[in-house]
């Protein structure tokens, strides 16, 4: 919960929150600039719009700030906005200064030019008469905002920019052209002047949050988080642990370790990482309290880097477990089906587990491992649809029980595992109702199970993604009414997903049947090259009825049982 520690929350206009000598400033190692052309065309349509409908106004979103006094802040959330409004900002004041240099209206234009400056940019220096700014940028971004930017000066190449500074660069010269392009702006410096002194300045609202500590931030991010907006949490997390660094060699060395670690493990999917690094350890890690766990764990540069060893060591692990196709697999190819499986099973609670199995076993039995956990998840997760919540606690166990020593192998963990194992009557049972939902995901576990079976069932490798077959329903999924003397009408709905009523089969084979009756189906049945429809008409000679369906599916429950089951038991 969100408590008194929050300093403030309240909704502010632009002119607001620029204003008063207020400065607002990036933290140095926050990521760089990085709004899209369709975010930024975005808002110049917002503030066209706003302009012939002077009460109406337009909502920027929430703006997370960290302020140790009412005129100094920095940054949590809302760098890119804030960046883009200033050179919205510095867009107006370039064409009145350009329109006051071409001799119109020069006097007036000059002086609104420098008024704007002065409100929503900020002042000249008085001994080295260079404008300052209210908003500082990150390292990569700032040097160029303030030196070129700031100062209205066009860089001398700009191609030769880094990407955020060519960003930037970019963003200010589209404003400009826009403005140019408007034919009420083009002699009108009242009209231009007002199109930021009034609709961005007083119709642009934010909700502006202001905290006095990293802990508040990042309780602010989760609420805001678990309402739908996206935020930087990985920002937040990393701004935290730089600001436990001084040493300007240390820093430099950790940007360069950072960058590098998010970009093994991704920006969005940090958070996720750090919580299944922690769950090797600690019982439970909720993400609401991640950010305390690590606060309370890093008081100094030493400790950061002690945690970045950490998570270097398991970074790219994570990352291959994410995808089969991922270079670290090519030595240990063995372990390619079973990433595979437990990406198809949407299952990442295991984490953990296979963090510590890679470090402490044998690259055969941590293969034994990821076959346990690919078993356990299919019985557990995809055949019963069991409650996912005592999946965490039960691989946490397991994890800590390799990591200090006391599951020394596969079998060990097995044991510690069972209550996750779904025993072979639950599984026979749940396996014989399922029902394969007509979705994309469904579409392809349906293929899994289907080449799985017909594998086992022939004796011959049949791969989901690259077998050339298609599943075909014997009861069609649009039957026609001749269907009604085998399977009721009011059946059909039920039983047309139904496992039993599905088979796989040559693509061409199931274009031609198509909505045909089960007569017509029979033939191409017992010519197929694989095993399962071979045997329908073994199963079924004259009929396709529920009844049949029904023993069908419990067969190939049997089946299922013998082939998705531990070998550690």
């Amino acid at each position: 919960m969100v408590r008194a520690n929050i300093l403030n929350t309240r909704t502010i206009n632009y002119l607001e929150l620029i204003g008063n000598g207020r400065s607002y400033r990036v933290p140095r190692y926050q990521r760089d600039y990085s709004w899209s052309e369709e975010e930024w065309e975005d808002l110049w349509n917002d503030i066209i719009e706003l302009r012939p409908d002077t009460a109406a106004v337009h909502y920027m979103g929430a703006l997370v700030v960290e302020g140790s006094n009412d005129r100094e802040f920095l940054i949590i959330d809302g760098q890119q906005r804030l960046a883009t409004l200033s050179l919205f900002a510095l867009a107006v004041i370039a064409k009145l200064k350009e329109m006051a240099d071409a001799g119109m209206d020069s006097e007036a234009n000059a002086e609104r030019s420098q008024g704007l400056r002065n409100r929503f940019v900020g002042e000249k220096d008085p001994a080295s008469l260079t404008e300052t700014s209210r908003l500082y940028l990150n390292a990569t971004d700032d040097a160029f905002y303030q030196d070129y930017l700031v100062q209205l000066r066009r860089p001398l190449n700009p191609r030769g920019l880094t990407k955020s500074n060519r960003l930037l660069w970019k963003r200010l010269t589209y404003f400009t052209e826009r403005l140019g392009e408007m034919d009420a702006m083009k002699s009108d410096g009242r009209a231009l002047a007002s199109l930021l002194s009034e609709t961005v300045a007083r119709q642009l609202v934010f909700i502006l949050i202001t905290v006095d500590d990293e802990l508040n931030a990042y309780t602010v991010f989760e609420t805001l988080n678990a309402r739908g907006l996206e935020l930087t949490t990985t920002d937040l997390l990393k701004n935290f642990l730089f600001s436990r660094v001084r040493v300007t060699a240390d820093l430099e060395a950790l940007q360069r370790r950072w960058q590098q670690l998010i970009a093994t493990v991704g920006q969005g999917r940090f958070p996720r990482f750090l919580r299944y690094h922690l769950l090797c350890e600690l019982p439970k890690v909720r993400s609401q309290r991640l950010f305390k766990l690590v606060r309370d764990r890093t008081k100094s540069a030493e400790d950061v880097f002690a945690l970045l060893d950490q998570l270097e060591s398991r970074a790219e692990l994570f990352a291959a477990v994410l995808d089969s196709g991922h270079g670290y697999w090519i030595e240990l190819p063995e372990a390619k089906p079973y990433i595979r499986e437990l990406n198809l099973f949407r299952v990442q609670q295991m984490m953990p587990l296979l963090f510590t199995s890679w470090e402490r076993f044998s690259e055969g039995d941590f293969v034994r491992i990821l076959k346990l956990v690919g078993v356990i998840s299919f019985r557990y997760t995809v055949v019963s649809g069991l409650n996912t919540n005592p999946l965490e606690p039960n691989y946490h166990r397991a994890a800590k029980a390799v990591m200090d020593g006391k599951a020394r192998t596969p079998g060990a963990v097995f044991t510690l595992l069972k209550p996750l194992y779904v025993e072979d009557s639950r599984m026979k049972q749940d396996f014989a109702l399922l029902v394969v939902d007509n979705g994309w995901r469904w579409d392809k576990l349906t293929r899994y199970i289907l080449a799985r079976l017909e594998g086992d069932a022939s004796g011959r490798a049949c791969d989901y993604e690259t077998d050339p077959f298609t599943v075909e329903h014997i009861l069609p999924q649009n039957p026609v009414d001749a269907w009604e003397e085998s399977i009721p009408s009011g059946l059909w709905e039920e039983s047309i997903y139904k496992l039993g009523n599905l088979t796989l089969l040559e693509s061409a084979t199931n274009r031609q049947l198509d909505n045909a009756i089960y007569a017509e189906k029979l033939p191409a049945y017992r010519q197929s090259s694989y095993s399962l429809p071979q045997r329908i008409p073994e199963i079924a000679p004259e009929q396709w009825t529920r009844e049949v369906l029904d023993r069908r599916q419990r067969q190939l429950a049997e089946r299922a049982a013998h082939l998705w089951r531990a070998d550690l038991a």
